[in-house]
């Protein structure tokens, strides 16, 4: 998983409240088991009309938000059913941190485990930055994780919290694979010793 330890970039402006899971990955895109390929298809319904065709409205659409690696949103992001695609989508089309009032817990979780910052703050600084946002290419935004702290596009800081141990696993790039490789000599030491005390098993 890429580490994440300090980002600088266009913040994408979603004023939207109740952001679920089906909004950001619709479900006839749940077939795939793989992590890459999903971007294309998030806000599916938002992005795309009947036709296919990109919605010009869609901020995701629009110059300079297309290479948006930050996203400022509403409260309750990523609610809805407990799909690990949403995730994945989010990721695979670039964006690495989410800025919001609130989240929906398995959202919030699984967006750790695929390298994704979502930070929560008070409504009234989301606010302040979803305005920096919506200036576009000129008003980027600073996330540093190691000092808990967002920079805004006038260097006003944001200071969050966040659990100590979810910190540690982005900045060393760890998900649930990689923390249990972090204990491989002890895992291969115990096989050693219970395949020499019960060679039967």
């Amino acid at each position: 998983m890429e580490k994440f330890d300090k980002l600088t970039a266009i913040a994408a402006p979603l004023p939207q409240i109740n952001v679920d899971t089906d909004m950001i990955i619709p479900k006839q895109y749940l077939k795939t088991i793989k992590r890459s390929g999903l971007g294309v298809a998030l806000f599916d319904e938002m992005r795309y009309g009947d036709d296919g065709r990109e919605n010009p409205d869609f901020v995701l659409n629009q110059e300079p938000w297309r290479d948006a690696e930050i996203l400022v949103t509403g409260a309750n992001f990523g609610c809805g059913s407990s799909r690990e695609h949403a995730p994945w989508a989010i990721k695979d089309f670039g964006i690495r941190c989410i800025i919001a009032p609130s989240y929906a817990d398995i959202f919030y979780n699984n967006c750790f485990k695929n390298g994704i910052l979502p930070v929560t703050l008070p409504q009234e600084q989301v606010d302040r930055l979803m305005e920096d946002a919506q200036q576009g290419g000129n008003a980027r935004i600073t996330v540093d994780l190691e000092n808990q702290v967002i920079v805004g596009a006038d260097g006003t800081e944001y200071r969050f919290e966040i659990d100590p141990f979810k910190k540690h696993c982005l900045l060393e790039g760890l998900d649930d694979i990689g923390l249990t490789l972090e204990r491989a000599s002890e895992i291969d030491a115990y096989e050693s010793r219970v395949a020499a005390e019960r060679p039967w098993v």
